[in-house]
């Protein structure tokens, strides 16, 4: 048997509130950390579950210059983006708070002064990069060179991102600052550190002995740091924007955003209970639970808990930290600098009313062991091919009879035959695998769980096709709509931590006012001549016509992403690929092989040349803005290919029947779209 606890405590990784919220971040931390938070409510648990804005550090500062604006505005901005769209989503925290609030910066500021004060941390003076121009230290991450080890331009101070190597600043060749682009000189400068040597073997009894439980790629990456060795981590920097180190002498340093982030769960919990807040954290019958993404993983499990172990004075240690991997996007890792991402405030919009649709996608798709993959025709696919057609297509089937047969009201079971039998039986044996894999974070299988009660009760209502019954035998009609009713009724406990939004309209067309986890797993929920409300559908298909819109605009960011990166390597992007058209459209287009006779300038202009074509049907004359690339008398002589049937147009009040084709290559020049070998005039190309 299992710890048994009073209450839970559940942590979300606070997003960093300098941008919008996407599905990586979702699927990787926040529903998940929903799901469990929604079924530990529904089994009567005592449930606390935090979340805020992480609103301190350099990209904050960088985003205000960038916008002109202060960093209080870009945070102000980003917080509301994000806790507003959380709301509409259905994520249930019981506060979302931020580390820029005044209770945050006063705990997080004493969590410091305490450490200080009993010489937990060391102090040190080290040299560091200083961009001169911008007048200020800068992070690894904002210092960018050539990579030793591949050559790659760009890689950042802590890592290239061509090659994967973990670097450090003095490594980069010719180092340059983010910010200003600038030459980097190196400035003393002191800080404060964490030991995190001194706690090595604490952690290794913690972690590597006592929570060998925890998910195969939390434990091995933690197994991995501990057995590398840890190093004195610093917790304070030079930046004038943070919680401000209340230490007489530091002027112009703050607390390191991942220290003062994982202490922003802590203030969050004393701003939403300030006189009960310890229970929930000094408490050892409070369980705490992180919910995280992978690269959390050594704050949250190494870090955090060295801290908490520093401080003492009975702070809890998180029970498990079931972290995710990462969520693809179309084959593509998920990018906020490229703007490759799903963006939940968009989705919100194009998709109004289909929160629940999202977060069944994003579950069933969880990257719980490895990398996952989103893409917009499985999003399509699980909305039309299971939310629709089974988990809808049963429950509106079941009511919609019931309204028909018995005017709306639940009919008297009568007899069992053994189909029915067997799916009752069914229902327990699914809910005992559903509460188990919620129990173990593994909330895609949980899913999968849920999805097979519905698919059991849409497979019983089209075995025993009570329509068809209805014409000689109403008593079995009613012992099966009886159970096929239960069966919803179960149905909307089943799914309420992953679909919240379907699930209570579930509940009001059956006319009650909650169901509790107690209660799943029974056959008699509904009673006998118990009022259903009418029949509405809880989930409508999604178009082609939706999904290709999403799919278009993601093609745009690729366009425009490409286009972006060829220019910054002097080199001009391919063009996206126009409208399609049909093979009628194409054989439309008369296009020929011809030879130019004669070329001249057209006066007063730069670009265009006047040339007299052999056709091999007739000769003509085309305009073409080519004087920039070809002289007259380069062009006289050269078979070309033309399109022979554009209608004719006249340019500088010459008549141009025809158009040459070309192509530009890497250089921008302008070059002849030509066979391979001569041929005659007025063949035809197709």
């Amino acid at each position: 048997m299992g710890k048994e606890f009073k209450r839970h405590l559940i942590t979300s990784a606070l997003p960093y509130a300098n941008g919008p919220v996407h599905i990586g971040h979702l699927a990787g931390v926040y529903v998940p950390a929903d799901i469990y938070a929604r079924f530990l409510r529904l089994k009567g648990e005592d449930v606390l579950f935090i979340g805020g804005s992480d609103e301190h550090g350099v990209p904050i500062t960088i985003k205000a210059k960038k916008e002109g604006c202060t960093p209080q505005d870009v945070v102000d901005k980003y917080h509301k983006i994000i806790k507003d769209s959380f709301q509409e989503l259905g994520i249930s925290f019981d506060i979302y708070s931020r580390t820029s609030s005044a209770t945050h910066h006063k705990t997080a500021a004493a969590f410091f002064k305490k450490l200080y004060d009993e010489g937990k941390f060391v102090e040190k003076e080290s040299e560091q990069f200083f961009d001169v121009e911008a007048n200020t230290f800068l992070a690894d991450r904002y210092i960018v060179g050539t990579c030793p080890k591949c050559g790659a331009e760009g890689a950042y101070g802590d890592q290239c991102e061509k090659c994967g190597s973990t670097l450090s600043p003095d490594e980069l060749i010719n180092p340059k600052s983010v910010i200003s682009g600038g030459e980097l000189v190196k400035k003393p400068t002191k800080h404060w550190y964490l030991p995190l040597d001194q706690y090595e073997g604490w952690l290794k009894e913690w972690i590597l002995e006592g929570h060998k439980e925890w998910k195969t790629n939390v434990y091995g990456q933690c197994k991995s740091w501990i057995d590398g060795g840890l190093q004195p981590r610093a917790v304070s920097r030079d930046l004038d924007w943070g919680v401000p180190v209340p230490v007489e002498g530091a002027e112009g340093k703050v607390l390191y955003v991942w220290f003062d982030a994982p202490i922003g769960y802590i203030s969050n919990t004393i701003e939403l209970l300030p006189d009960e807040w310890e229970k929930w954290w000094k408490s050892e019958d409070t369980k705490m639970v992180h919910f995280i993404g992978k690269d959390n993983i050594v704050f949250h499990c190494i870090v955090f808990p060295s801290m908490l172990k520093a401080y003492g004075d009975g702070f809890i240690l998180p029970e498990n930290v079931p972290a995710n991997e990462f969520l693809n996007l179309e084959g593509d890792k998920i990018s906020t600098s490229r703007n490759w991402a799903v963006w939940l405030h968009e989705y919100l919009v194009d998709f109004p009313g289909k929160q629940d649709v999202l977060r069944y996608v994003l579950c069933a798709n969880a990257p719980e062991t490895k990398d996952n993959d989103f893409t917009w025709k499985d999003f399509q696919t699980r909305n039309n091919s299971e939310l629709v057609a089974i988990y809808g297509n049963f429950v509106n089937r079941a009511v919609v009879l019931t309204h028909k047969y018995f005017e709306g009201k639940v009919p008297a079971v009568g007899a069992l035959a053994d189909v029915d039998k067997e799916v009752l039986a069914e229902i327990p044996q699914i809910k005992a695998s559903l509460e188990h894999n919620l129990s173990t974070y593994k909330f895609r299988e949980a899913l999968k769980d849920a999805m097979n009660l519905a698919r059991l009760g849409n497979k019983y209502l089209t075995e025993t096709e009570p329509w068809k019954l209805a014409k000689t035998d109403m008593e079995r009609v009613a012992t099966i709509l009886n159970i096929s009713l239960q069966l919803c009724a179960n149905l909307a406990v089943a799914f309420e931590p992953f679909l919240p939004f379907s699930s209570a309209k579930l509940v009001n067309m059956l006319n009650l006012a909650k169901i509790g986890w107690n209660e799943f797993g029974g056959s008699e929920i509904l009673a006998a001549g118990h009022q259903l409300n009418p029949a509405e559908l809880l989930f409508a298909k999604i178009e082609d016509a939706e999904i290709q819109a999403q799919i278009d605009k993601l093609n745009a960011t690729k366009a425009a992403n490409e286009a972006a990166a060829a220019e910054a390597a002097g080199t001009p992007a391919p063009l996206p690929q126009k409208e399609e058209c049909t093979f009628d459209d194409f054989m439309k287009m008369d296009i020929r092989t011809a030879t130019v006779l004669e070329a001249v300038k057209v006066p007063k202009t730069d670009k265009l040349l006047k040339l007299t074509i052999d056709t091999g049907i007739d000769t003509r004359t085309i305009v073409s803005g080519i004087a920039e690339h070809y002289t007259p008398e380069e062009m006289v002589g050269k078979q070309i290919c033309i399109l022979a049937n554009l209608a004719p147009r006249k340019i500088k009040g010459i008549e141009s029947k025809g158009m040459i084709l070309m192509a530009k290559d890497e250089s921008g020049r302008m070059k002849f779209v030509t066979p391979a070998e001569a041929v005659d005039n007025g063949a035809c190309v197709g």
